[in-house]
């Protein structure tokens, strides 16, 4: 009779640990993606690159409309690949939460960026700080099912109790550390957001 540790399809502890790691991984890269959507006081394409533009009925990201560049630390230039959408992407700019007043000449936009108010900073931290703690719990859902995953495997006998305590304990380690991570680059962009 064959065991049920044979089957390559059971998961071990090890791989679980791995998966959960590479989940977490996966969440701190979503989480600086979404803060470089964060504006500072500079201007970065980064900023406009997800915006979304009602192009056809259809939101899409402004970066699948237009070429977005930034030629200083003042302006963004975005450069329609159809110039039918100028108007949508004018819209859409003026719509999104980023507080942007965007010139159209018939041919480029031009999307000053002012420097940042005291206010408008402490409204970015806000943010910020929202984002973290959105990165916070993605991170610990991926525990929880680890967690759910190890105990399972207790249960099933596939998983001796010490082993699972001591997968517990990694799981937990590795936790700790990715959120800690997410709080340095929390720290590092509030510190870039509040710089005048």
């Amino acid at each position: 009779m064959p065991n049920d540790r044979d089957n390559d399809s059971q998961p071990t502890a090890e791989s679980v640990l791995a998966d959960a790691t590479r989940r977490m991984d996966q969440s701190i890269e979503a989480m600086r993606r979404d803060l470089n959507n964060l504006r500072t006081g500079r201007a970065t394409p980064s900023l406009l690159e997800d915006v979304p533009i009602e192009y056809y009925g259809t939101p899409t990201p402004l970066k699948q409309l237009a070429s977005i560049t930034a030629p200083d630390a003042r302006a963004i230039l975005v450069q329609p690949w159809d110039r039918q959408s100028l108007r949508d992407i004018e819209r859409g700019l003026m719509k999104s939460e980023m507080g942007f007043n965007p010139s159209n000449d018939g041919n480029i936009i031009t999307v000053p960026i002012p420097p940042l108010t005291q206010e408008r900073r402490q409204e970015m931290v806000r943010m910020l700080k929202r984002k973290i703690e959105d990165g916070k719990v993605s991170v610990r859902n991926v525990r929880r099912d680890a967690q759910d995953t190890l105990r399972k495997m207790e249960r099933d006998k596939n998983l001796s109790q010490d082993e699972n305590r001591r997968s517990q304990d990694q799981l937990q380690k590795a936790t700790d550390a990715h959120t800690r991570s997410m709080d340095e680059i929390g720290a590092s962009k509030e510190a870039e957001i509040m710089q005048v």
